[in-house]
């Protein structure tokens, strides 16, 4: 490998190289649009899209790619290459500022919610600045956003970047009020922990479920599992550090800031973690990592699993996204410093996050809902489905004389020991970390665990923005109309404490008395996606995204139905897939294993006509009554599929027909299918077990 700083950047369009390669006029242009929001100019956008050509060619780069992200939840991008034919045969390599600023991909291709309609196929991209460009493979790749023809926002970048001004709009107000006039803009940031799986190519190829779903729809639970917690932090296999070194080297190269890496809980499972970027540039990037991840396995001969729950029986993947807020004069406004309880303006923004998070659990919860996330949230795996936050000893106890008017007791920093000498003491944190929790303070930041691993960043990012920029709106509509500015601030804190304080909570998520006492506080328990999603199109959800210009009221009912027609499809994927499974190889599969077992028996007792053949016997009678109730799980899952196809409904009433009936027959027949793959001979079951997959790369 070749050192960090080498190649760290070397296929990004960056500031370095922008400032090396434009002229100084326009350089300064372009920095105005990016960091004010001010109109580029068609002829500084020719001068950047020229250089940005020539630096790409230099690179090898023959084509070119608006770089976008549908409502797919993957990226999306149309390949042109530079030249141009002139006169006498020949071509030229040229590439336009109106090529860079905007294209024109089909918008009736990709999910609308019923914003184009088939015929109706002008959609547009349009580059997003604040975002570098860069090279992956021979392409240069622009980010952009994509909305219709009518202007409504088809991507999951658009909404993102309309949050962003929402809450710097809001956040800015609130801090002219302390007096910090030097700041013009607030950034969010966010640091997403990537989980994931690494399985043999030769294995995945042979799973048909794994293909099509990403996930096993069946399989029986290996001798050894996670039992021993013997992976979590263990040394990294020879082949899995080798696809890693690969993976940090191809993301250096395109500037993500790739930091950690580790073996997770699963066998099989791993983690990469980066430093934290702003938001809109931590979602490409986090887009380019689930990317690169699939690639870059390939190519040592693995397959990266991104699904939520690949494996049954052992814990799924998720997505930590970490979370603050900065000035661009530096300050990170989620910073406690080492007095928070002086520090006035860290309460009120802290206050601004628990209010958010209590008004709009729901949003919360629904960024996150997906048919694979459904498999984990409420595991031992993964926070449970209620929405809550941690903030630990300190803060907690902080907020609670604040509710009380009482004067909060400092305390000392606690050195940190361990009864051996020779390791150094140094001070020991003011709280613990808690894992249960799906929205936890970490000194200067909030994790939120409750992301699934395939997911997009961006719409939990949406949702955080929107709502901390709604309380930050009402903060400073009451401050701004104060009389003393001191008094009001003190009460708006003491206040919004006492009306969110149901929100937090310190304990252990997993246990089944939380569960009685966030129904008790009040709060919301959304299982599964079905349940979650109405609440989205509540009038106050709708309000809220239109008081901040994130979306319009038909960009939002658009979504709604994008997200439910995404969980109905991905469920009957996946019990297709399983019929498919279950008639052409199981059940075939299961019936030569009786029959050879039958053979057996008679060619037995034509030897030894007084031959104990209870062995065989028993094993025919179990997996024949097996087989038989399998098949008639098979014919059960089939008979609800068809239903389907009389049903007269909506959206909604189609993703709980899925949930309830259509998952719970496969679930039935999976039992099954499972109880003979564990009392089988293995040489009959037609694909790689639990055992192959999870503990086959070596």
């Amino acid at each position: 490998m070749n050192t960090i700083t080498s190649v760290f950047g070397t296929n990004v369009f960056s500031d370095s190289v922008m400032r090396e390669r434009l002229p100084n006029e326009t350089y300064k242009q372009l920095q105005r649009t990016i960091k004010q929001g001010k109109h580029l100019d068609n002829t500084v956008a020719n001068v950047v899209a020229n250089a940005m050509k020539d630096w790409a060619i230099e690179k090898g780069a023959t084509h070119f790619t608006h770089w976008f992200q549908p409502m797919t939840g993957i990226t999306a991008e149309k390949h042109d290459s530079f030249i141009t034919p002139i006169e006498d045969g020949r071509v030229i390599l040229e590439f336009s500022g109106k090529e860079l600023i905007q294209g024109e991909p089909d918008a009736s291709s990709f999910p609308s919610g019923g914003l184009r309609a088939t015929f109706e196929a002008r959609g547009y991209t349009a580059w997003d600045p604040t975002s570098y460009a860069f090279i992956k493979g021979k392409t240069l790749c622009i980010p952009t956003a994509f909305c219709s023809y009518g202007g409504e926002a088809l991507d999951k970048k658009t909404p993102l970047l309309r949050s962003m001004e929402a809450i710097s709009k809001q956040a800015v107000r609130v801090l002219k009020l302390f007096g910090d006039g030097d700041v013009t803009s607030v950034k969010t940031t966010v640091g997403p922990e990537q989980e994931y799986f690494l399985v043999e190519r030769e294995m995945f190829d042979k799973r048909p479920d794994l293909i099509y779903t990403g996930r096993t729809l069946f399989g029986a639970k290996p001798p050894k599992g996670q039992e021993l917690d013997d992976h979590y932090f263990g040394t990294i296999k020879t082949r899995v550090a080798e696809f890693m070194e690969d993976l940090n080297e191809e993301l250096w190269k395109l500037g993500v800031l790739a930091k950690t890496e580790h073996n997770e809980v699963a066998p099989a499972q791993h983690e990469l973690a980066p430093i934290f970027t702003t938001t809109n540039i931590a979602t490409d990037h986090n887009q380019l990592t689930m990317e690169l991840m699939q690639r870059i396995a390939k190519r040592h001969n693995l397959v990266c699993l991104l699904h939520e729950k690949p494996f049954a029986g052992v814990n799924g993947s998720g997505k930590h996204n970490n979370w603050s807020i900065s000035t661009n004069t530096g300050k990170n406004l989620l910073d406690p410093g080492d007095t928070p309880h002086e520090n006035a303006q860290f309460l009120l923004f802290l206050c601004a996050v628990i209010k958010a998070v209590d008004d709009y659990q729901d949003l919360l919860r629904i960024s996150v809902a997906s048919a694979g996330n459904d498999h984990r949230l409420g595991a031992n795996e993964a926070p449970p489905a209620i929405v809550s936050m941690f903030l630990g000893t300190e803060l907690t106890e902080i907020l609670d004389s604040i509710e009380k008017d009482e004067q909060y007791g400092t305390k000392e920093k606690e050195l940190w020991k361990v009864g051996v000498h020779i390791l150094p003491r140094f001070p020991k944190d003011a709280t613990d970390r808690n894992r249960t929790s799906p929205f936890a303070f970490t000194g200067n930041k909030f994790e939120f665990r409750m992301l699934g691993s395939s997911d997009s960043i961006s719409g939990a990012n949406i949702v955080l923005n929107t709502a901390v920029a709604e309380s930050l709106r009402q903060f400073a509509d009451v401050l701004e109309q104060s009389e003393d500015f001191n008094e009001t601030l003190h009460d708006l804190i003491r206040d919004t404490i006492k009306e969110h304080k149901r929100i937090i909570f310190n304990g252990n998520g997993y246990d089944d008395q939380w569960i009685a006492e966030a129904e008790r506080r009040g709060l919301l328990n959304l299982k599964t996606t079905p349940d979650c999603l109405p609440y989205f199109v509540k009038e106050k959800n709708i309000q809220l995204f239109k008081t901040h210009k994130v979306f319009t009221e038909t960009e939002i009912r658009a979504r709604y139905e994008i997200l439910l027609e995404n969980y109905s499809k991905i469920l009957n994927i996946e019990a297709v897939t399983m019929l498919d499974m279950a008639n052409k190889d199981l059940l075939p599969a299961y019936s030569a294993y009786t029959k050879q077992l039958s053979e057996t028996v008679v060619a037995k007792k034509a030897a030894v006509p007084d031959a104990d053949c209870s062995y065989e016997e028993e094993r025919i009678r179990m997996i024949s009554g097996l087989c038989g109730s399998m098949y008639q799980r098979t014919k059960d899952l089939e008979e609800v599929l068809m239903k389907l196809t009389h049903m007269e409904c909506d959206e909604l009433a189609k993703a709980q027909y899925y949930r309830t009936e259509v998952f719970g027959a496969m679930n039935e027949l999976r039992i099954v299918a499972d109880e003979i793959e564990g009392v089988m001979d293995r040489k009959f079951y037609p694909y790689p077990n639990y055992g192959d997959l999870l503990f086959g790369v070596r």
